[in-house]
């Protein structure tokens, strides 16, 4: 099988390019990464020498080109079967893409004013209007996902939902937006996790500071 190279942004910024691959690296599907920073705020000139969208993450197998992040998760998926990223249940997979899919297309009041950032002290900022609505339905997900797969995580083992939300974990966690121990004890188990313990570590070795992101 042609090897698998994901391209990906800054770690500390990148939520996109979190999402592939922490779902790849958490069950085991082999790739080799490409770290291309942007450095400009609306990315980098060079994204369009591998993406033709010119953005991050984009997969490259051998001859096919994939982009957006829960496009390259459903490729592996099929790619690998056995790396278990949606669950066997017909009822439960199709859940698991209805709340990836809702992550993909919603939530952008706390995307616009909360970026992910990897090495940013904890400490709450003046919100804008629906952050906090968007932060009770993602509070409500994780609840009720987990009470009925038992957690760790919401389908039990990690999953593609698990990756489609890690990013909300970051942004959870330094700008101090929850309190519940529910939602802290699925924050923890994802941050525990050695693929999201990779991903933080070499995030906060990077050298780039991007201003735009910095809130």
């Amino acid at each position: 099988m042609d090897k698998l190279t994901l391209y990906i942004g800054n770690k500390n910024y990148s939520s996109w390019s979190l999402r592939p691959w922490i779902a790849m690296e958490a069950t085991g599907i082999p790739f080799e990464e490409v770290v291309v920073p942007f450095d400009f705020e609306a990315g980098n000139p060079r994204f369009r020498e591998f993406s033709p969208t010119g953005r991050v993450p984009m997969l490259h197998h051998g001859s096919v080109r994939v982009w957006e992040s829960l496009s390259i998760i459903e490729y592996v998926a099929e790619l690998y079967p056995e790396a278990g990223l949606w669950p066997k249940d017909r009822a439960r997979r199709a859940i698991a893409r209805s709340v990836s899919m809702e992550m993909l297309s919603g939530f952008r009041a706390i995307r616009n004013a909360c970026p992910m950032n990897i090495r940013r002290p904890k400490g709450k900022i003046a919100l804008a209007d629906g952050v906090m609505a968007d932060v009770v339905r993602i509070e409500t997900i994780f609840h009720d996902l987990r009470e009925q797969s038992g957690g760790p995580f919401l389908f039990g083992g990690f999953s593609a939902a698990d990756a489609m939300f890690a990013p909300v974990i970051n942004r959870f966690d330094v700008y101090d937006l929850v309190t519940s121990s529910e939602t802290l004890s699925y924050m923890a188990a994802v941050k525990a996790h050695p693929a999201w313990v990779k991903w933080e570590e070499a995030a906060r070795a990077e050298p780039w500071v991007v201003p735009h992101d910095e809130v």
